[in-house]
């Protein structure tokens, strides 16, 4: 990803969720000068068809493209990565065994069970070395497991331990609803601070989501390598609803 994603680093990456369905986010958040984006496929209506024309953009601007793939299926991770992906973030991994699999269909054998797709894409559309193509997907592609349950935080340290898992990003939002508690709940905060110590521990990144700049600042000042913060779908819904109250209260004084 960026040379700042790295466990301890000074300053946190920064990322936005993409959830609209126009490859002009990927280009908007380019410029606007974020490290990556992740393309959401859990939460917004976007097929694989679409990600794979924002990944291909992503990397013509030199942004980091990270998926969020809709869960554990072997055969759609293993698309996104021959699509180009440099990652992926993987929801509700709650225990090492959850977390072996997906590794599994992140890498090439010996390392795990992905198939060679070496005329896609990653694979520079058959042009890649086949060592090549096999040493990037084993060694540079990123395997993120999201732990979104209190089973999941508690399992932390052995998730961390799995070969092949690169990071994780702490799913706050599912962890608090999962508990029937509020963001702020103390729970909830201990168990986040415990996710992140387990990160620190084992000397893997540790991300998080924010919703605003204050929330991303908060989040960095945790100790969080990498941040995603907003999303273009409430980035366009604020803006709107900003700029016609506006309007409306000049008119109206």
């Amino acid at each position: 990803m960026s040379d700042r994603f790295s466990a301890g680093g000074r300053t946190p990456a920064l990322g936005t969720w993409i959830k609209l369905d126009t490859t002009a986010s990927v280009e908007i958040m380019a410029g606007a000068g974020f490290d990556f984006v992740v393309i959401d496929l859990e939460h917004a209506p976007l097929g694989l068809d679409t990600a794979a024309r924002m990944i291909s953009l992503a990397l013509a601007a030199r942004l980091v493209p990270l998926v969020r793939v809709p869960g554990h299926d072997t055969a759609t991770i293993g698309r996104v990565l021959d699509a180009g992906a440099g990652g992926i973030l993987v929801p509700h991994v709650d225990t090492p065994e959850q977390a072996r699999r997906v590794v599994a269909a992140t890498r090439f054998p010996p390392l795990g069970e992905r198939g060679a797709g070496g005329t896609s894409r990653a694979g520079r559309w058959g042009l890649l070395p086949r060592t090549e193509y096999v040493r990037v997907g084993n060694e540079d592609v990123l395997c993120i497991p999201q732990l979104e349950s209190a089973a999941a935080f508690e399992a932390a340290p052995d998730i961390l331990a799995v070969p092949g898992v690169d990071a994780v990003f702490l799913g706050a939002g599912d962890l608090s609803l999962s508990l029937g508690a509020g963001p702020d709940d103390d729970h909830v905060r201990e168990l986040l601070a415990a996710g992140r110590a387990a990160a620190a521990a084992a000397g893997k990144p540790c991300g998080a989501a924010a919703a605003t700049a204050d929330a991303a600042v908060r989040a960095a000042g945790l100790g969080h390598e990498f941040v995603v913060v907003g999303n273009d779908a409430t980035m366009l819904a604020r803006t709107a609803h900003g700029l016609v109250g506006s309007v409306r209260d000049g008119l109206n004084p």
